[in-house]
């Protein structure tokens, strides 16, 4: 699990008081973000203390469906063991989230953004079947990720379309994104803030976009443009508060660490509910003997500018965890307590593998849940789940679709040569004795690293992609390639990576990566769209790469050592795994989280190939990463 998604959320409660928040503010004097006092609020018509319960989801990103998942779970024998569970789904969102607001007083329903692609169903419908099940919560507010703008501004047009279809009309935010009169979203459904009112106490609810990933790594239309996202939202916050709106959420699509870094720079925020980096939070006490790893406390706490407290939660991601955050405001809307719990929404039935375990077993994983306070055992919500299955059938229906067709096996080959991965073809010698696979390599690997290149190029303009060869799972034989075809070769939960690279980084990563095969780690062979070498595994570590070359419009050239380079690959290497360390010191700045699923980067470039009957051919063998191999003896 801990190879696809990073994070899970539990029960936490953490009391908040005013002393507990009297952390020197730091960071507040940057011209260039927020600096202006907010103005003196106007006290409301009725100032009185109001207790408030936030219910937020965020980056669902079109994954509709429950998933499986092993946690570390107490058996009859007393001890933890790896169990099958099934956890997420949005129906079991929207039961989740019914069930605690009937059980809550003054309830706010927040999504705080990435509610598409990332999943066949977003594939199927445009987004239709997302807006659908939102409208089964109803959400008081929805703000705008970076993937909202992934079809451009009209594609998301159509998607706040369907989300308004029906009664809920959840209003969509960001303070940030300005659009030009071109846009289709231009005077249109996007607002910086909404107001709601609960026991007579009116709450500013303001939207924040991440500025520079949506503008580089997403595909909004060359007029629309992201204010900084501090200076937007006090100016937003200011004008609230000259409303006499004392009380202040932001709904923030800008990631943890950044969110952390805005309570800093901001006056007059109270909650900031995020999103984007797909945070798990809570107690990592009671978490981590379940196999889970959260990355701070829920709420974290921190405070604002002024030295004000400030909750700051998320609610990790794809429909796995529901947060709960209960927000003590005093008469003058400031908050004098806070506490939370991520609720991991999850079924109740128990296997190892595919058998389900005994009774005593399952009677002993129940208690343990219900002890654990981080798990919630959640019946999926019926109407949710019967608004679901007319788009599910569609999606399985289009599993089988037939999308290209492969006049030759697609080989799949980890290492090239005769020695160390001589056998990896489940289609046999025709492919394990070719002489091109066993010269160059696998052809599906090669095809993948090609694709994501393609998608890096349309989204921040890359020049090069890496995939490692063990990403890559299965051969595509001669014959029809279906969408479940292409999701068999890529079964993970990757998502795509822009790192900015010099040269030097770029061939040192790629000789990490050698030097893994060398250990006999096979998937950490690299395959690369745009750049191609030779390779002698008798050289030297650091020295078994030569003649690098990356192509350019008019050729192939030599690496450039010193030139920085826009390089797409797969958070599982960017994260250093596999053996691509170099990769792992590529941080701050210079790593832009795409999110873009994998499998369906590939889709993508197999749907964009030329001519009504799609041709899925190797491609040339000058455009192979390895022009040749030499093993050691």
């Amino acid at each position: 699990m801990a190879r696809h998604s990073k994070r899970q959320a539990g029960a936490y409660s953490l009391v908040l008081i005013s002393t507990l928040f009297s952390l020197a503010a730091c960071g507040g004097g940057d011209d260039t973000t927020a600096s202006t006092q907010p103005p003196a609020t106007a006290q409301p018509a009725e100032a009185k203390p109001l207790s408030l319960t936030l219910l937020h989801v965020n980056d669902h990103h079109s994954h509709l469906d429950a998933e499986s998942v092993k946690l570390n779970l107490m058996t009859a024998a007393g001890k933890r063991e790896a169990i099958d569970v099934e956890y997420g789904g949005f129906a079991r969102v929207t039961s989740a989230i019914q069930s605690l607001a009937t059980a809550s007083r003054n309830v706010v329903k927040i999504h705080a953004g990435d509610a598409v692609t990332g999943d066949l169903y977003f594939n199927l419908s445009n987004g239709k079947a997302d807006a659908e099940m939102m409208n089964t919560v109803c959400f008081d507010s929805f703000t705008l990720g970076n993937h909202e703008f992934d079809n451009t501004d009209s594609g998301l047009k159509t998607f706040i379309n369907y989300l308004h279809a029906g009664n809920c009309k959840t209003p969509v935010l960001s303070a940030n994104a300005k659009f030009a009169a071109t846009s289709a979203l231009a005077n249109g459904p996007v607002k910086a803030s909404t107001v709601v009112e609960r026991d007579g106490q009116k709450i500013g609810i303001i939207g924040l976009t991440i500025a520079d990933k949506t503008k580089n790594s997403s595909r909004p239309d060359a007029g629309t443009t992201f204010d900084n996202e501090a200076v937007a939202a006090q100016a937003e916050i200011n004008r609230l508060r000259a409303q006499g709106i004392n009380k202040i959420v932001i709904a923030s699509h800008v990631g943890y660490t950044g969110e952390l870094a805005l309570a800093k720079q901001l006056s007059g925020v109270d909650v900031i509910v995020g999103a984007d980096s797909h945070t798990l939070l809570g107690p990592k006490a009671t978490m981590q003997p379940l196999g889970l790893t959260p990355e701070g406390d829920y709420p974290t706490r921190t405070t604002d500018k002024d030295g004000k407290p400030v909750c700051v939660v998320q609610a990790w991601q794809y429909s796995y965890v529901v947060g709960e955050l209960k927000v003590d405001f005093d008469k003058n809307g400031d908050v004098v307590n806070c506490q939370g719990t991520p609720h991991v929404l999850i079924g109740d039935t128990f296997k190892r593998g595919t058998v389900a375990v005994s009774d005593a077993d399952a009677a002993a994983i129940r208690q343990d849940i219900a002890a654990s306070g981080v798990l919630r055992i959640t019946t999926p919500d019926t109407a949710a789940a019967a608004k679901l299955a007319g788009y599910k059938a569609d999606k399985d229906a289009l599993g089988k679709k037939v999308v290209a067709t492969a006049p030759t096996n697609l080989c799949l080959r980890r290492v090239p040569g005769t020695k160390r991965d001589a056998t990896r073809s489940t289609l046999g010698d025709v492919c394990n004795k070719d002489a091109d696979v066993i010269a160059h390599g696998g052809d599906v690997q090669q095809l993948v690293a090609q694709a994501f290149l393609e998608r890096g190029k349309a989204f921040f303009n890359a020049d090069i992609s890496i995939q490692n060869g063990g990403g890559v799972r299965v051969d595509l034989p001669a014959g029809n390639v279906t969408v479940g075809g292409i999701y068999s070769v890529l079964p993970f939960k990757n998502t795509l990576v822009q790192l900015k690279m010099t040269g030097a980084e770029v061939k040192a990563t790629l000789e990490d990566a050698i030097a893994s095969v060398v250990a006999n780690n096979t998937g950490s062979y690299p395959y690369t769209g745009g750049l191609r070498w030779k390779v002698d595994l008798n050289q030297a570590t650091g020295a078994r790469l030569s003649q690098l070359e990356v192509k350019t419009a008019s050729g192939y050239v030599p690496l450039d050592l010193a030139k920085i380079y826009s390089v797409v690959t797969i958070n599982f290497l960017a994260d250093g795994q596999d053996g691509y360390t170099t990769m792992k010191s590529v941080t701050g700045t210079r790593r832009t989280e795409v999110g873009l699923d994998y499998a369906e980067a590939f889709l993508t470039y197999v749907d964009g190939l030329p001519g009504t009957t799609k041709q899925l051919n190797k491609l040339p063998v000058a455009d192979y990463s390895t022009q040749s191999f030499t093993d050691t003896p």
